[in-house]
């Protein structure tokens, strides 16, 4: 298996991860199959969502699959009076990932990220490795440390 960007920043990291693959096609697969697919919690796989502020600037959140955004509390927790969700067509100039593929690990830019607080309840977590397919399963607190995320309350 060849190694992605998300996989070499853990390892240069040195983050201990552990990959999971799952069997797919070419386009992304919805995040509560992935679950599924992996046999694991729907709360403790993540995926991860691009939002844009007010303000202009883009912002990262991770969150549990089963799970939707809740608006208003992720611009509360960015300090914005409002967000809305990227466009997918943009997602891979604003962060260099395709959909099914972002990982909050290894984007073009560190964008201010957000970790819905459910995952401190579990030793790891599973994020996208940045390619469909493979996840890294790690510690919700080193992946934090790693992208500069804080946890909040963001989900519905």
């Amino acid at each position: 298996m060849t190694k992605t960007n998300a996989m070499r920043i853990l390892d240069t990291a040195k983050i201990e991860y552990t990959v999971h693959e799952y069997p797919h096609g070419k386009e992304a697969v919805e995040g509560n199959e992935v679950a599924l697919l992996m046999g694991q919690n729907p709360e403790q796989v993540f995926k991860t969502l691009v939002a844009q502020g007010k303000s202009g600037e883009y912002y990262v959140f991770d969150i549990p699959v089963n799970t939707q955004l809740d608006l208003k509390k992720a611009a509360k927790a960015v300090g914005e009076k409002n967000i809305e969700m990227t466009h997918v067509k943009d997602l891979v100039k604003t962060c260099g990932y395709a959909r099914g593929n972002v990982s909050p690990i290894g984007m073009k830019s560190q964008f201010t990220t957000v970790f819905d607080e459910t995952a401190v309840l579990f030793d790891t977590i599973y994020l996208s490795a940045g390619k469909i397919g493979l996840q890294v399963e790690l510690n919700p607190e080193e992946a934090a440390e790693l992208v500069g995320a804080k946890f909040e309350d963001v989900v519905k």
